[in-house]
């Protein structure tokens, strides 16, 4: 298949497969006298194995990693595909089945306690990860992820908690001021909280904290607790992070 049938057939575009040819992600199996790429069966399941891991969030650099290896099998990857978008798959059903019932709830059909507003919502995954790795490199993102797949299921549930509790707690603050005294208690909590899974060193805790403001989609999802929320936390960060340690 020529290069605009496989775009056409998968639905991305003609610059996408020449960047992916460019950067040695997929490179077609030929490439005709003028120029045509020419594209495989088995380039074609490549592309699919491609598409799987960015769906996931996996950035083009590590999936080229994963590809590549001589360890890679692709029918254990399609394993994995299939465990994980089931697990996305559950988790969005329980996500929707909250939805439902808070309209029910504003309608004042039902009762809704606090707890299941939050059904659904799963902290302990950073849909972010790819910045994560791009910044700190994968060793501490990887470490950080194993410390959290060896919990305990329960233990998991605790630490999510932990994590919703903070953020709670730190947007009731957000009205004071970064220095205050009440202000940098929850923000230390929030830095002991993330060295329980991975080492922060205070300048990485600090561009942490730059990084909710700098990009958006950190900003709308920590402000989900309250307006402002990411802007004052990146403040309160940065005030801990400079003050001098006993």
């Amino acid at each position: 298949m020529r290069v605009k049938e496989v775009a056409d057939l998968v639905g991305i575009s003609v610059r996408t497969l020449h960047h992916y040819d460019e950067i040695g992600l997929l490179v077609p199996d030929q490439v005709t006298e003028s120029g045509y790429r020419i594209y495989s069966d088995e380039n074609l399941a490549t592309l699919q194995q491609i598409l799987f891991f960015k769906e996931l969030g996996f950035p083009l650099k590590k999936i080229k990693e994963i590809i590549q290896s001589p360890s890679f099998d692709q029918y254990e990857a399609l394993q994995l595909h299939r465990e994980i978008l089931i697990k996305k798959r559950d988790q969005l059903n329980q996500m929707i089945h909250t939805v439902e019932k808070t309209i029910l709830h504003l309608k004042g059909e039902i009762e809704m306690a606090n707890e299941e507003r939050f059904e659904g919502f799963d902290f302990r995954k950073n849909p972010y990860e790819e910045e994560a790795r791009k910044r700190w490199g994968d060793q501490t993102v990887d470490r950080s992820n194993e410390v959290i797949r060896n919990m305990s299921k329960e233990e998991q549930k605790a630490f999510a908690q932990s994590f919703d509790a903070i953020y709670r707690n730190l947007a009731s603050l957000r009205h004071l001021p970064p220095d205050s005294e009440k202000a940098q208690a929850a923000i230390k909590e929030w830095y002991e909280l993330l060295n329980k899974i991975n080492y922060y060193s205070l300048e990485m805790f600090k561009a942490l904290g730059q990084i909710y403001v700098d990009d958006q989609r950190f900003t709308k999802n920590i402000d989900q607790y309250g307006e402002g929320l990411a802007q004052f936390m990146c403040e309160a960060m940065a005030v801990f992070a400079d003050q001098p340690k006993k």
